[in-house]
């Protein structure tokens, strides 16, 4: 395989990221394999944090968890304590404390992109990061995949094998028809008993009252929750500069667009409908993330775990891990 070329080493959201450069997804999409580029971009992340001043950050993520009131002071690494000042445990072998399920959007609109991929291969690349990550911390991953409904469900588990199906699950999982993210939040709000996290991949075509009544819902069981909102950056600059015939990929017709005429339209509706989507997830508490299809998967996965450190309460920790 050819060298990757590297990028950027810090996130689009101004914050820095760990000091290392990142594989350029255009570059990683071209692995066919999908469990491949999951394994690069997590060693990549990994080794990142292990040269950076977050190198802490891995060890409470792997093979530590924080101490919480509660827990019992006997299991208490004590010389991790004199190198960190920070009070940990180490993790029993067979014990898993959070369940994430992943929700991913493979309906029509998420097969637009002006790359060389699309935002559904971008999402499920994203997801099966998430999950390959999850799997080195031993923590138990679920996976719906829906459209205008459920088209694959893997329950949250950690057990041998169940990895490698949900990275097929995937795989095999193409774009279809109109946006439904009712059912698949309905489906893991009635399936999920233990509280968890809820991560929600989405372009987030939809009105945003339903997803407020979904999210709303899922917060209300306890379930912490993060939306992933995957944009192509053709829709976030409008680039186009000549008139021409535009497919709507959710309903099919086709309409005659002069983009001079359009733009300001089309950036003050996008414009309103990303802010009515982030008033909605703080007023719910919902973690809510931009990922352009050409940021580096690196970075949102470290934009994700940093948000569940800096508030301070790792999810479905409680009580030593109990289940």
């Amino acid at each position: 395989m050819p060298r990757a070329p590297l990028i950027s080493k810090t996130n689009q959201s101004g914050n820095a990221g760990p000091r290392a450069s990142y594989l350029d997804p255009a570059t990683l999409m071209r692995i066919k394999n999908l469990e491949l580029r999951a394994r690069q971009v997590v060693h990549g992340f990994l080794s990142g944090l292990h040269r950076s001043p977050y190198h802490g950050f891995s060890v409470e993520f792997t093979e530590y968890r924080q101490y919480t009131p509660g827990d019992d002071p006997r299991y208490l690494d004590w010389r991790l304590y004199a190198r960190s000042d920070r009070y940990y445990l180490k993790r029993f072998e067979d014990e898993t404390n959070l369940r994430c399920y992943l929700l991913v959007d493979l309906s029509r609109s998420m097969g637009y992109g002006s790359l060389a991929y699309d935002k559904a291969e971008y999402a499920k690349t994203a997801a099966a990061t998430i999950a390959y990550f999850l799997s080195l911390q031993r923590d138990a991953a679920g996976l719906v995949t829906f459209d205008d409904k459920i088209r694959e469900y893997l329950p949250a588990r950690f057990r041998p094998g169940h990895l490698h199906r949900l990275f097929l699950a995937l795989e095999r999982s193409t774009a279809g028809t109109a946006t439904d993210l009712k059912a698949p939040l309905e489906q893991v709000a009635k399936t999920a008993r233990r509280r968890g996290l809820v991560v929600l991949l989405s372009d987030l075509l939809a009105p945003p009252e339903t997803l407020e009544k979904e999210l709303g819902y899922l917060r209300t069981q306890g379930h912490e929750v993060a939306v992933l909102r995957i944009l192509d950056p053709a829709e976030i600059d409008f680039p186009f500069n000549e008139a021409a015939m535009f497919l709507d990929v959710e309903t099919g017709r086709e309409l005659y667009v002069d983009p001079q005429l359009a733009r300001q339209q089309y950036q003050e509706k996008f414009t309103a409908h990303a802010n009515a989507l982030k008033q909605i997830c703080q007023r719910l508490g919902v973690d809510l993330y931009d990922l352009p299809t050409n940021k580096p998967l690196e970075l949102a996965l470290f934009d994700l775990l940093h948000a569940r450190m800096r508030r301070g309460r790792l999810i479905a920790r409680h009580s030593g891990g109990s289940r």
